[in-house]
This record gives C-alpha cells, sequence and structure tokens, in this order.
C-alpha cells in the first residue's frame, strides 16, 4: 500500500471508518445537541427571558465544543498517528489548519 493511503484514513480520502461505539457516541452527542438547538429555538419564539436563553445557548455551546474535542481526540488517534507512521507529514499540516480554524 502507498504512503499516505490508509484504508479507514479520513484524512486521504476524506471518509471515515468509524467503530460502531465511536458512531454511536458521536450520533448520540449531536442528537443531544439538536434537542438543545430546539431548545434554544422554542424560548425565542415563546418568549423566554434572555438570561434563560443565554444560559442555554451557552450549554449547547459547550456541548458542540466537547462534541469537537471528542471528534479531534478520535481523529488524532486514529488518521493523523496512521498517516505519520506511514510517513505521510502532510497530514500535520492539515491538522494544523483544523487546530487554527476551531480556535477562532
Amino acid at each position: 500500500m502507498a504512503a499516505g493511503s490508509a484504508p479507514n484514513c479520513c484524512c486521504q480520502h476524506r471518509t471515515k471508518e468509524r467503530t460502531p461505539e465511536e458512531y454511536k457516541d458521536l450520533i448520540n452527542r449531536l442528537s443531544r445537541i439538536e434537542g438543545q438547538i430546539r431548545g434554544l429555538k422554542r424560548m425565542v419564539e415563546e418568549g423566554a427571558y434572555c438570561p434563560d436563553i443565554l444560559t442555554q445557548s451557552a450549554a449547547a455551546g459547550s456541548a458542540l465544543n466537547s462534541f469537537n474535542r471528542v471528534l479531534m481526540a478520535n481523529h488524532i488517534r486514529t488518521c493523523v498517528a496512521d498517516d505519520i507512521r506511514e510517513g505521510n507529514d502532510e497530514t500535520i499540516d492539515e491538522l494544523l489548519k483544523t487546530l487554527q480554524k476551531l480556535m477562532k
């Protein structure tokens, strides 16, 4: 297999084959976030008090940050580590670009 062409690496093929556990965890997190966003919309529609909406918005933001941390950790443990082992150092540049986007 050529360097950088790992079969399950999200860095080269722009897809990622996840374990059932990883998939379930990510989907559960996103479902909770989706519910929080729907709740925020309902609060605005019902004229909820601004600080209450802001508190819920902060909770949704925190949940998204947590989702990003879990996804990034999984990415580093799998895609990035595999690519580095195979000599594909371009993955490091991609990781740095991604981190810069997350830290805006």
